[in-house]
């Protein structure tokens, strides 16, 4: 008996026993298709692989088909009837022989993280860790300029896509332990994982800084972000790294890829009047695809993430709490599609959520400080883009602006092409070197002012490079008695502060449900919240530098930019001076502002250069 045992244990190690019947036949489908194997497909395996009577007829009694086969382990074995170890231990051995159970986690590592505390990283997601492609991460600044004005800012891409890999594990393990029938395997746990690990992949220099900034002033007309980038990204670490047959390994396959890829990025191809455009899961699982970057309300762990990352290198208090979101989390089906749902006394935490990413970019991100420091960086590598060169593929030299065409270039580009052009003995390169020296050496833009957009008023982007010659041209010479400043001497920004989903309310697209009825959907007014909540989700100011230090062109400069919004007063609402209180840190109540704003108009002298003279001196 004992010599029978080894033998059939040897044989399923080498994968050859089936019985006594010769060699090992195939299951009724194939190991790639197993989740969608019914009872009797599995029954029938056990027998092909020589499995007695009543080891099938506990399977089939069971029902156990082949969506919950990953979820077999030894403990619910020996509930199921199998008393000996020995069987129970024979078992899985078959199934994971056959990839029907996870690969044994025995080569997992425990990273210790200073938000997260303990996080055990699956094999597979270590394979990835470790390519050069990820790690270039370690050396791209999580909040760019920031940290040249917030010591503490220290963080890396690296630190935080270990995070979200962290709470996109979380999330969807807490929704299939609370919602068995929703059906999430083990292989969309791990597709979720991976992609929260590598959703940013794609960042450049300085995070934000390379595609919201960079890129659209060195490439014109190009439609291109970060996430285009992280999808190449995660291609060429596969490719380069030979890690496609690693993925299958784990029962990652080609669709699997895709709906990695469309979690970081959105469907790849949309076909118009498509109702469902994603190809790597079907419709019944929608709701996955809201856990890493949801394009439906904006509450996923990706922000989960930065929000108690930030805030903890900032210095900032952050009043929202995920792990308490992920208590009350619920799939529901919203009209025909299931959806991340959250009990309706989660509403006021919501809202804390989006104040504290307004809290973020007021206090941290859109510092006028920061963003000089950004404006000054921009304009060095803008200069500095027609003589850097960087290795590509096949040994091209490909220009900076170019590397988002050459993943080879793009892998070798992080946050040290500052000290390589500080660092350059390139004559061509002094321009941008000597930019790259006021920033280290803390000489930076002076801000003259700043002011925003009259109710209503939407401000765009592109059109603020023509404003620096209007700016400068405002007051004539005989006006300013004095020369006027030359259009790039003046450096404009305009700065959207909103809760994510420009002037809408984001809670708007939420859904709810009562503990009385949890499977019924419904919406959270926001009057049925509080009466203090915001009347208003969006804002922009325009924010105006002056390039030269001396006093007398932070004067002219000064005056040039409070005339300007006079002359724009249909646009524009009264400027706040670079010397005065930043208008987003010390708001004015509205029957305040109203008084201010007709005491200062009615105070106004008749001629335009007195105007100017008098407001300055206010």
């Amino acid at each position: 008996m004992a010599a029978r045992k080894r033998k059939f244990a040897d044989a399923v190690n080498n994968g050859s026993f089936s019985g006594s019947n010769g060699p090992a036949k195939q299951p009724r489908r194939s190991a790639e298709d197993f989740r969608e194997w019914t009872v009797h497909d599995v029954c029938n395996f056990l027998t092909e692989n020589g499995q007695k009577d009543d080891t099938v007829e506990i399977f089939k009694r069971e029902e156990i088909c082949g969506a919950v086969l990953p979820d077999i382990t030894e403990e619910r074995l020996e509930k199921m009837g199998f008393r000996t170890m020995g069987k129970r231990l024979l078992l899985l051995k078959l199934l994971e022989r056959f990839k029907l159970v996870p690969v044994s986690l025995e080569n997992c590592k425990i990273f210790n993280d200073p938000i997260h505390g303990h996080i055990e990283m699956h094999p597979l997601c270590i394979k990835i860790i470790d390519t050069p492609q990820f790690q270039r991460l370690r050396f791209i600044k999580q909040l760019g300029a920031c940290y040249w004005v917030f010591p503490g800012a220290s963080h890396n891409r690296f630190e935080h896509c270990l995070g979200v890999y962290h709470l996109a594990g979380c999330l969807v393990k807490t929704l299939r332990k609370r919602q068995p029938e929703l059906g999430i395997s083990d292989v969309d746990v791990l597709c979720v994982e991976i992609a929260g690990l590598c959703h940013d992949l794609g960042h450049g220099p300085f995070s934000h800084f390379f595609d919201g900034q960079f890129i659209p002033l060195a490439r014109p007309g190009l439609k291109w972000k970060h996430e285009h980038a992280s999808v190449q990204m995660f291609d060429h670490l596969i490719e380069q790294n030979h890690l496609k047959n690693v993925f299958l390994e784990y029962n990652v396959g080609e669709r699997d890829l895709i709906f990695i890829k469309e979690q970081i990025a959105g469907p790849l191809a949309v076909t118009r009047n498509q109702a469902w455009p994603y190809k790597g899961r079907d419709e019944e699982k929608s709701f996955l695809y809201e856990v890493v970057a949801n394009k439906r309300n904006g509450i996923d762990v990706d922000k989960w993430d930065y929000f108690a990352r930030d805030c903890h290198h900032l210095g900032i208090s952050n009043k929202f709490d995920h792990m308490r979101f992920m208590k009350f989390a619920r799939v529901i089906n919203v009209d025909g599609r299931r959806q991340i749902c959250t009990r309706d006394k989660e509403c006021s935490n919501l809202y804390d959520m989006f104040h504290t990413r307004s809290s973020l970019h007021r206090r941290a991100y859109q510092h006028k400080a920061n963003k000089c420091v950004e404006i000054m960086i921009v304009e060095a590598l803008l200069k500095a883009d027609k003589y850097i060169r960087i290795p590509g593929k096949d040994g091209a030299q490909v220009k900076l602006s170019e590397t988002p065409d050459d993943m080879h270039a793009y892998t070798k580009l992080t946050d040290h092409i500052f000290q390589q052009v500080l660092y350059s003995q390139q004559p061509e390169l002094e321009e941008a070197r000597a930019i790259l020296r006021d920033v280290e050496s803390r000489r930076l833009y002076r801000c003259v002012g700043q002011t925003r957009p009259q109710q209503g008023c939407l401000i765009s982007q592109d059109e603020a490079p023509s404003w620096s010659e209007e700016i400068v041209t405002s007051l004539t010479e005989e006006e300013l008695g004095a020369p006027q400043l030359s259009p790039g001497d003046i450096a404009v920004s305009v700065v959207d502060m909103d809760y994510g989903m420009g002037d809408k309310n984001p809670i708007d697209h939420v859904r709810f449900y009562d503990k009385s009825k949890m499977d019924n959907a419904c919406r959270v007014r926001k009057e049925e919240v509080s009466q203090m909540l915001p009347e208003t989700f969006a804002e922009q100011h325009i924010r105006v530098y002056c390039k030269k230090r001396d006093q007398q062109s932070i004067d002219i400069a000064e005056r040039c930019f409070i005339q300007w919004c006079d002359d724009r007063q249909d646009r524009l609402k009264k400027p706040k001076g670079g010397k005065a209180s930043a208008p987003e840190l010390t708001p004015l109540k509205k029957d305040e502002m109203e008084k201010e704003d007709g005491a200062s108009t009615s105070a106004l002298p008749p001629t335009r250069h007195d105007s100017v003279r008098s407001r300055l001196s206010l």
